[in-house]
């Protein structure tokens, strides 16, 4: 069984060890996939996991996410308290448990057959996603219905913010929340694109390598899935033969982005 394990432990950190550890203990057969995002970026959590789940995968995949800032509350935490656990049925087929924590199911939660809250305590420890959630995402799994609680509902998870910095893969691309199809200007058109405070000429174009070498291209990215027939796509920063993220000042997820067309 493939199990992506999408959290923000950091590359190489012991809790990922640990977690998978002890999911392979509920799920012998897991095979583990590790996919880091930053610390808290809930945002970034919920991208990557839709782009796993909203797309073709082996029969059985398992996504299991755990960002889980405790930000619900700002009030002190009895028992390590935290966001809730909870569960979402793709057409894909593909199953996700993880914390319902900030953004981290926005962008499932239009496309899912299926969304409801895991019975498992939300307290009890202060690293819940190796102590008590793996033993409740095997369970739902394995298909044991006592696993999960009541069905979930669209004011328990936001929407997705317009116009954000979600991801940042490992060349520095810069992966946001601008629709592709969202007030699309003709391939070529020169834009100002602001990243909080740092601003930068982009060249808007439909494929990321249309720009000359150097150039920032504003392009339709690589991530997108399709929901109910429709295809989603995501616009993306791409400087050719260097690092969007370095070239904008290092952004972090959730960073704003303002474009203005220059004609």
């Amino acid at each position: 069984m493939l199990v992506h394990i999408v959290a923000d432990y950091g590359p190489g950190d012991l809790a990922f060890a640990e977690v998978i550890q002890r999911i392979k203990l509920h799920l012998p057969d897991a095979e583990p996939v590790l996919t880091p995002v930053p610390p808290f970026a809930t945002l970034a959590a919920g991208f990557c996991v839709a782009q796993l789940a909203l797309n073709e995968a082996p029969a059985g995949t398992l996504i299991y996410h755990n960002v889980a800032p405790r930000q619900d509350d700002e009030q002190s935490r009895p028992s390590n308290a935290g966001e809730a656990l909870a569960f979402a049925r793709l057409p894909t087929g593909v199953r996700v448990v993880g914390v319902n924590a900030g953004y981290a199911f926005s962008f499932l939660r239009d496309a899912a057959e299926e969304m409801r809250w895991a019975a498992v305590p939300s307290e009890g420890s202060q690293f819940r996603s190796r102590d008590l959630f793996p033993q409740a995402a095997a369970a739902i799994a394995l298909g044991q219905l006592e696993a999960l609680g009541a069905a979930m509902k669209d004011g328990d998870i936001p929407d997705i913010p317009e116009n954000r910095v979600a991801y940042i893969d490992g060349y520095g691309n810069l992966k946001t929340t601008v629709r592709a199809d969202h007030k699309r200007q003709p391939n070529g058109t020169i834009v100002a694109v602001t990243v909080e405070s740092m601003r930068q000429i982009a060249i808007a174009c439909d494929d990321s390598f249309g720009v000359p070498l150097g150039r920032l291209a504003f392009a339709p990215g690589s991530s997108g899935w399709t929901v109910s027939g429709r295809h989603m796509r995501w616009m993306e920063l791409f400087l050719r033969g260097g690092n969007a993220w370095e070239f904008f000042g290092r952004p972090a997820i959730g960073s704003r982005i303002t474009l203005d067309w220059l004609v």
